[in-house]
């Protein structure tokens, strides 16, 4: 097994599907999912085996009781549970384009991350996507005008991430990859280099900022640097009432871990 696809997952059981459906569009195929499930609902638990039944791709699942956001917490035990020497990691709420796992492969790099980006899909887009099953073509000029509509309507879209530019050469003259963090719902990089810095802190309890940014610094103390590849490994994030991210506590957790220069935390995979 080449890669592993980590998906961050709590109930929504039919973005869930929606994901694996654009899965079964993926122009590479050798992969499975690992579901890290952050204490769904028993009917969603129940959901989730019968995709399982009939993927055409392995798909393991990994649960735990609902004690809150423990995010952190599942990604670890997905990453164990993991098979691939590569991992590509993305929320439930993500839609990949077909040509989004076969980009991330062919652009890895051991000692590096890859960190993509997104479409943020106003309510027009989302539901383009949900309402109809998944083909190739939805991902043309049908989404493309749905995504126009959202941003004419306020939707702050980002529909300049649409552009595609998989020809090598073209890259090369016209686009300058370049450091930057990493984006929790569209990273890659090595199993083996998130295991030398011990996977994700898992005191971090809630969402946003930090839980992600904090395995960002870490990494870069171990010299593993990320990086942007702009017009590939692209996906759409369905629409959601935004939350607020700016929790005091992750702030203060990412303050102290970088104030320690802690590379290795001793509250990950291994305690």
């Amino acid at each position: 097994m080449k890669v592993s696809i980590i998906i961050g997952f709590y109930n929504k059981i039919e973005l869930l599907s929606k994901i694996i459906e654009a899965l079964r569009l993926q122009t590479m195929t050798d992969f499975e999912v690992v579901i890290a499930d952050d204490g769904s609902k028993p009917e969603v638990v129940e959901a989730i085996q019968q995709l399982q039944a009939t993927s055409p791709f392995p798909i393991v699942h990994v649960w735990h009781e609902d004690k809150g956001w423990r995010k952190n917490m599942i990604l670890n035990k997905a990453v164990v549970a993991a098979h691939g020497e590569y991992l590509i990691f993305i929320d439930g709420d993500c839609i990949p384009e077909p040509h989004f796992v076969e980009e991330h492969y062919a652009q890895r790099q051991e000692g590096m991350v890859l960190s993509g980006r997104r479409i943020l899909m106003g309510p027009r887009g989302t539901a383009y996507m949900m309402d109809q099953p998944l083909t190739k073509k939805r991902f043309g000029c049908g989404l493309f005008w749905a995504l126009l509509r959202d941003t004419m309507h306020g939707s702050k879209t980002r529909m300049e991430h649409m552009l595609h530019m998989r020809c090598e050469w073209l890259r090369r003259l016209f686009v300058r990859d370049k450091e930057r963090f990493i984006l929790g719902c569209n990273f890659s990089l090595y199993k083996k280099d998130l295991l030398s810095v011990n996977g994700f802190d898992e005191r971090f309890l809630y969402p946003g900022y930090g839980e992600d940014i904090d395995l960002w610094y870490r990494l870069g103390r171990a010299g593993i640097k990320t990086y942007s590849r702009k017009g590939l490994m692209i996906q759409y994030h369905c629409y959601h009432k935004r939350f607020d991210t700016n929790y005091a506590p992750n702030q203060q957790l990412m303050q102290e871990n970088n104030d320690k220069k802690v590379t290795w935390t001793p509250y990950g995979i291994e305690q």
